[in-house]
């Protein structure tokens, strides 16, 4: 662990970092550590861990850290070690997407969530109760964390995220539900330009669900 850390350290490159912070709208400082590199370092350190139980320990670290690329690794390496998450996990995966929010983050979390939510009837269960919370990125998975099921889409789950939040200003919101409609009409056209027909939602919900109508 501490050598990953210093890897990461002796690859720090202000130049990049600006840039990359500035294509974050400055909200996280950056080590400077682009995706290819990060990933070349993090190879060896996350075969090694796969062999062991979830270190929570190390997730926890990477997310004191000030640089956003620590947390993206630790979603990476969440993303490595997803079968041995366990059903309880749940809260824990939902304070990383409330801790140092941003679409970066929790994109690459909602995969996790959709992997559990099929495994799990209780996560199913826990994530649906995040279409009524205020914070806008716990909502936003509640609506895209279906994005790969295909044929296994829950049509009254997803109508259910998408109507309860049809009234938002948001742009998160409006973009996932044109997001998540847009894939599953790869899947269900029908189903969703039926949906479409029968409620008004945002011209950028309607324009990104219309994609491949």
């Amino acid at each position: 662990m501490v050598d990953l850390f210093e890897q990461m350290e002796l690859a720090r490159n202000e130049d990049k970092a600006k840039a990359m912070s500035a294509y974050m709208k400055n909200l996280f400082p950056f080590l400077g550590v682009q995706a290819i590199e990060r990933r070349a370092i993090c190879n060896g350190f996350f075969k090694e861990k796969k062999k062991r139980p979830v270190d929570w320990v190390f997730v926890q670290q990477c997310y004191e850290k000030p640089e956003r690329e620590y947390q993206i690794i630790a979603i990476d390496y969440l993303l490595v070690v997803k079968d041995r998450l366990v059903e309880s996990d749940i809260e824990k995966i939902k304070q990383l997407i409330i801790t140092k929010s941003w679409w970066d983050s929790v994109d690459c979390i909602n995969s996790i969530v959709g992997y559990l939510c099929l495994k799990y009837s209780s996560v199913k269960s826990e994530v649906r109760t995040w279409i009524y919370e205020e914070n806008i990125w716990l909502k936003r998975i509640a609506i895209i964390h279906q994005l790969k099921y295909k044929e296994q889409t829950d049509e009254e789950f997803l109508s259910e995220a998408i109507l309860e939040n049809n009234d938002s200003n948001e742009f998160f919101i409006n973009k996932a539900i044109g997001w998540a409609l847009r894939q599953y009409s790869k899947t269900n056209k029908t189903w969703v330009q039926q949906f479409l027909a029968q409620h008004e939602l945002a011209k950028l919900s309607i324009r990104e669900a219309s994609k491949y109508l």
